[in-house]
């Protein structure tokens, strides 16, 4: 397994190591502690599974207070545009987006800790996305900006998203709380 740090700090893009063959494939999407070993040592309690269409965008979602969430993301078929944007006020990439390709043929993962909030688009005709979370759903630490903020400028690579109400109803992220202190 390799882990590739990104330009922004708590961002891991995960590489396991994957045994292709004839039949098929085989790699460990889950390891305690190799992952440790690693530095991600989240103490994972739930995963979810979405099933979406082409052109899908979901977020960018958040739990804040003590229902913040890390998560670990990657997709079991098809194609997405995964993005994390930093929420930690103070932190010298604050406001900042990394994308990420997940599919089905790379196997990355997206190591995403507390204090971001998370988005990805559909690119493949569908897909089945899953993600590991830190900490239980919360419906009332449940957070979420816009998903196309000018501020943020987001190149979500769909054109014509499908967004869900609730989505389009997000805040900006001008007008996010203070939910995350960078060093706190």
């Amino acid at each position: 397994m390799e882990i590739e740090k990104t330009p922004i700090e708590g961002l891991l893009v995960i590489h396991p190591n994957v045994f292709n063959d004839e039949r098929g494939y085989f790699y460990e999407s889950y390891c305690l502690n190799k992952y440790i070993e690693l530095g991600v040592d989240s103490n994972f309690v739930q995963d979810n599974v979405s099933k979406s269409v082409k052109g899908v965008t979901r977020g960018l979602h958040y739990q804040v207070g003590s229902n913040a969430q890390a998560k670990l993301c990657h997709v079991l078929k098809g194609k997405v545009l995964d993005v994390a944007v930093d929420l930690r006020f103070g932190s010298p990439t604050f406001g900042e987006y990394f994308p990420v390709e997940l599919s089905d043929e790379n196997h990355l993962q997206f190591y995403i800790p507390v204090g971001f909030a998370h988005g990805f688009s559909v690119l493949s005709e569908e897909v089945i996305f899953h993600y590991k979370c830190s900490k239980y759903y919360s419906k009332p630490d449940e957070r979420a900006i816009i998903y196309n903020d000018p501020e943020l400028n987001i190149v979500w690579k769909t054109v014509n998203p499908i967004v869900s109400e609730k989505d389009k109803l997000a805040k900006s992220f001008r007008d996010i709380e203070k939910d995350f202190i960078y060093g706190a």
